[in-house]
């Protein structure tokens, strides 16, 4: 075991350089305009939720994703919150997500007053299985007046979350066909994978609203923001206006027309997000020619595999992986401390959402192969390199 961990963190640093020896799992990377549009809106004074970079960094993020629409808010959490609201979630519904994930996910559901209910991933995109998910919903829901019905517990099923779990895309074409099969609503959970493609379309355009994150630990970051986006002028339109505090135009008179919510995102961290969208295209090239060289060299290393994107997809590689060959939280966890001792910041995956304490008693499925990449999976360094 030892050996192997000592492997592998000889491996990462013949392949990384730095000065100060500290290699971190992703930090930002600020080399064009962000000084200059930042200052632009200090100088400006233009520095809250109404602006000239707000309006155009959504312009650039509808671009460059394919998506008709985009709105830009303060977290990715907040993303997903108005997809879920907005795709008609209510309270005590559920939510399909998987357990493999950030706790968020589970969280937007909560906020909804919904309840998440959790399936399992498949080892060749870290994502749902649409196989076992097509199986699991054979067996426990039925269909009745086109909503989708939880034989078990009696509650409405009313939407999938798929998730790109650390940039791969998930096989969205089957899980689509299962959310048509069944009448649910298709909510993409996209923070991670700007720069992401499934069968040439960018990730977030399939589903009928999708979230994205810009954290400062993004491939892109605003400092803290996220973005929906869809297809749908009228629910664009409701999404601008609930995150907006649903304030109705007017020249003074503050009208309020729904509970709305203080989401929008400021124009300064629009401005960050701006001038990093002009250098996305290097970011990912950069990013796609790091996660190669560990492809090329973890494939001489026995006892771990590197983890390469889906045939059908196109990884922005947003947090690179291995994967011990022999899942075991002890061994994961030695290797973790070992090379963490190196100077190199590593993580294991996210604790499987369906042990967190508040989400105990949540109704799932078996999950297996999650609790198996989550066995052997760590993340290692994988910020853009210039």
């Amino acid at each position: 075991m030892k050996t192997l961990a000592q492997n592998i963190s000889k491996t990462i640093l013949n392949i990384l350089s730095k000065k100060n020896n500290v290699f971190p799992l992703h930090e930002p990377c600020f080399h064009g305009n962000e000084w200059n549009y930042v200052k632009e809106c200090i100088d400006t004074g233009w520095v809250s939720s109404t602006g000239q970079f707000v309006n155009k960094f959504e312009e650039l993020l509808a671009k460059y994703t394919g998506s008709k629409y985009a709105v830009a808010v303060v977290n990715g959490t907040a993303a997903l919150h108005m997809c879920l609201k907005i795709a008609g979630v209510k309270n005590n519904d559920e939510v399909i997500i998987p357990a493999l994930s950030f706790v968020a996910t589970a969280n937007a559901v909560s906020y909804c007053g919904a309840i998440p209910h959790f399936v399992d991933s498949e080892e060749k995109t870290l994502g749902i299985d649409p196989s076992k998910l097509d199986d699991y919903l054979n067996d426990i829901a039925i269909v009745r007046s086109n909503q989708c019905i939880n034989k078990i517990t009696g509650r409405k099923i009313q939407a999938v979350v798929p998730v790109h779990t650390f940039g791969h895309p998930v096989d969205l074409d089957a899980i689509k066909e299962i959310c048509e099969h069944f009448s649910l609503a298709l909510i993409e959970d996209a923070a991670e994978s700007l720069g992401s493609f499934y069968k040439g379309c960018h990730t977030g355009t399939y589903g009928l609203l999708s979230a994205l994150s810009f954290n400062g630990n993004k491939t892109v970051t605003t400092g803290g923001g996220g973005a929906i986006l869809t297809n749908d002028k009228k629910l664009a339109d409701y999404a601008k206006h609930l995150t907006t505090t649903a304030k109705k135009a007017h020249k003074w008179e503050y009208i309020h027309d729904y509970i709305g919510y203080n989401y929008r995102m400021p124009n300064i961290n629009a401005a960050i997000g701006c001038a990093q969208m002009e250098q996305l295209p290097i970011f990912i090239d950069l990013k796609r020619k790091l996660a190669l060289k560990y492809e090329i060299a973890f494939s001489k290393i026995e006892g771990v595999s590197f983890f390469v994107e889906p045939n059908f997809g196109k990884s922005n590689y947003w947090l690179n992986s291995i994967l011990l060959d022999k899942p075991s939280i002890e061994k994961r966890n030695f290797v973790l401390e070992l090379i963490n001792s190196k100077g190199i910041m590593a993580r294991p995956a996210w604790n499987l959402l369906h042990l967190l304490p508040m989400y105990k008693d949540c109704p799932k499925m078996s999950l297996k192969t999650s609790k198996k990449i989550a066995d052997s999976l760590i993340n290692i360094p994988s910020s853009v390199i210039i």
